[in-house]
């Protein structure tokens, strides 16, 4: 596994934990998708779905869309990993529910 994909495997990771602690939200779903498909299999997957997942949904009601796959994709650092074509589902999601990236 090339540095940058454990690099976001373990940015997936900060997300379940950071949403636990400083939100509450126990997302318990995205941690079983993470240990079935990885950090980046799992991102995948939530990008080519149509719809709102649930857990974009919490994170939004929270006030949290910082702590989104979506978010995370956009960084800099993970730019490599994904086409453009997935970064731009992430910014129009995180835009339609008024966070700018």
């Amino acid at each position: 596994m090339a540095a940058q994909d454990r690099q976001f495997d373990n940015a997936m990771v900060q997300i379940y934990l950071r949403a636990k602690a400083e939100c509450g939200y126990n997302a318990t779903r995205f941690l079983q998708m993470l240990t079935e498909h990885g950090g980046l299999g799992t991102a995948k997957r939530l990008l080519a779905s149509d719809e709102t997942q649930y857990g974009f949904t919490e994170l939004w009601e929270r006030g949290r869309l910082d702590l989104t796959v979506e978010a995370h994709v956009l960084k800099a650092e993970f730019e490599g990993l994904f086409p453009d074509e997935e970064r731009q589902r992430a910014r129009s999601r995180l835009k339609a529910h008024g966070y700018e990236p």
